[in-house]
């Protein structure tokens, strides 16, 4: 589809928010979150021409200015160019749902013996005690397998950024459930003052040998504690602390993003089984640890809220949402930012959500 056709027919649907068949919202159903309950879908921010824009997270800034950091690589690429070509972008507007002035690249693929040499990506921010820390995921061969999470830290958001030399949380040992990757990174600052780091990993020997090509391990996800943002973390012993596996059927989760609140952690999570592939879920706890195991619906699939032309062939994620990420004023959750395939050149962009008090 054309950028003229897809404008011919978003002018005929436009964005309108619709209940799926099987679930009302308000009809008592415990399954749907009152997070999902509060969620008035916006726009699609970030679309760039040319590019897939994948995973945004944002922050104000003092002045009350929106800094967005987001992962971007080429269209010429393909969906799956993020993980051998995606760079870090930082964009800035005077509200969430925009528009974003691209302002440059934050980090590219650096090339050469690094720990991120061929990708950057999953950028997670946060401002902690004054200073500005950029978590994300590199990796050094263009395969999951090198993919490690990083912290890079500034006085400012506009920078300069200082680059880690290396990555911030190691794999386990060969054999342990985390032994091929640290990825999807989200930090929380304990009210205790530990700095708690949620990541997500899957077993090397369950991701080389399951006998479907189209399933890769079981993701899970992992908690490592330290007492700064920029360690050294030690792996929580009781690791993974969201794994779905003994479900059945491949049941796993990804793209945690965590948050503190009113007191309880709070957890959105993308379902990958537990309702479908398209839903993501929403968990708490008590302690930062132990999550609820009955997770609630934290916000539906695209066509929940708004029209779309049909699927291209190329774009096999669409329809569904994924890497949330929240915007907070004063602690508070302001606006959910969601990647998505789609958009107006049919590559992915963000989409922003207002969370409704």
């Amino acid at each position: 589809m054309n950028r003229r056709s897809f404008i011919a027919y978003s002018a005929a649907f436009p964005f309108i928010c619709q209940l799926p068949l099987n679930w009302k919202i308000g009809d008592g159903n415990d399954k749907v979150s009152e997070f999902a309950k509060s969620l008035k879908p916006l726009n699609r921010i970030l679309e760039t021409e040319g590019y897939y824009v994948w995973g945004t997270s944002p922050i104000y800034e003092k002045d009350g200015k929106v800094h967005v950091f987001y992962s971007r690589w080429p269209e010429k690429y393909g969906m799956g160019g993020w993980i051998h070509k995606s760079e870090i972008a930082h964009a800035i507007a005077d509200k969430p749902e925009g528009p974003f002035t691209h302002q440059g690249t934050i980090f590219a693929p650096r090339g050469g013996d690094h720990w991120d040499a061929t990708t950057c990506h999953n950028p997670h921010i946060q401002e902690i005690d004054g200073k500005y820390y950029l978590f994300y995921m590199g990796n050094s061969n263009r395969r999951t397998n090198t993919k490690r999470i990083g912290l890079a830290v500034s006085d400012s958001l506009n920078g300069p950024w200082k680059r880690p030399d290396g990555p911030l949380l190691e794999a386990g040992s060969e054999g342990s459930w985390d032994d091929h990757c640290t990825t999807n990174p989200s930090f929380v600052k304990h009210p205790d003052g530990r700095c708690f780091l949620y990541y997500k990993s899957w077993n090397t020997y369950e991701y080389e040998n399951y006998t479907d090509p189209k399933i890769r391990g079981n993701r899970k996800y992992g908690l490592a504690i330290a007492d700064h943002p920029e360690g050294p973390y030690k792996k929580y012993e009781g690791n993974p602390i969201i794994d779905y596996s003994g479900r059945g059927n491949n049941i796993q989760a990804e793209d945690g993003f965590v948050w503190h609140e009113n007191g309880k952690f709070r957890m959105l999570i993308r379902d990958m089984g537990i309702y479908n592939h398209q839903y993501g879920l929403y968990l708490e706890s008590e302690d930062g640890i132990h999550f609820s195991e009955d997770p609630q619906i934290a916000y539906f699939e695209t066509d929940y809220y708004f029209k779309q032309p049909p699927k291209p062939g190329h774009l096999s994620k669409y329809g569904r949402f994924e890497r949330p990420q929240i915007l907070f004023e004063d602690g508070k959750p302001e606006y959910l930012f969601l990647a998505s395939q789609g958009g107006e050149y049919m590559t992915s962009s963000s989409f922003v959500f207002k969370i409704d008090s």
